[in-house]
């Protein structure tokens, strides 16, 4: 870990590897990213997404994605206090969960896979009410998972409007 002369932590990956908790938060290192860490984070979701859903039967994808939830809620915890940062930047375990719930409903197409992590990364970048209420307020590992979800819930009902516009005009 490094200490910037403005005073910003500066993961490294010997603070990733350090604990299986950092590791997680930092989303198999893609949270140490210089730049749009949050994106990269996102992009680990769609192997991740192509990895797990043929294996998995839909009851058991979304038992592990509440897993998914409640481990972050420990790692993110744990990593921010070790960082003495609540929600550091490289903190992408939330981003991967999220996308990861996003694609289990978006539908088949690479064009409907665009499409989720657009609304998805606009959402939790923008931070439209209440996200940006949870973002500010709560704190700690349940504060950096509940925000994205909630992002995630947006993008969805994006998703589903357009996809019920499409089906009325064609």
């Amino acid at each position: 870990m490094i200490i910037s002369d403005e005073g910003h932590v500066q993961p490294t990956w010997g603070f990733v590897l350090r604990h299986p908790a950092h590791f997680l938060a930092f989303g198999f290192g893609s949270g140490l990213a210089p730049k749009a860490p949050g994106t990269w984070g996102t992009l680990v979701a769609f192997p991740l997404y192509w990895f797990l859903a043929p294996r998995l039967s839909d009851a058991l994808f979304l038992l592990l994605l509440i897993w998914f939830f409640a481990i972050g809620v420990w790692a993110c915890e744990l990593t921010g206090q070790a960082l003495h940062a609540p929600d550091h930047g490289g903190m992408v375990w939330d981003e991967i969960v999220a996308m990861l719930l996003v694609l289990f409903f978006t539908p088949s197409g690479w064009y409907w896979s665009l499409l989720a992590f657009t609304l998805f990364r606009f959402f939790d970048i923008v931070k439209p009410p209440p996200i940006h209420y949870y973002d500010q307020h709560w704190k700690g590992g349940l504060g950096v998972m509940f925000d994205d979800i909630v992002a995630a819930g947006y993008a969805l009902l994006c998703m589903a409007l357009i996809k019920g516009g499409v089906t009325i005009w064609f």
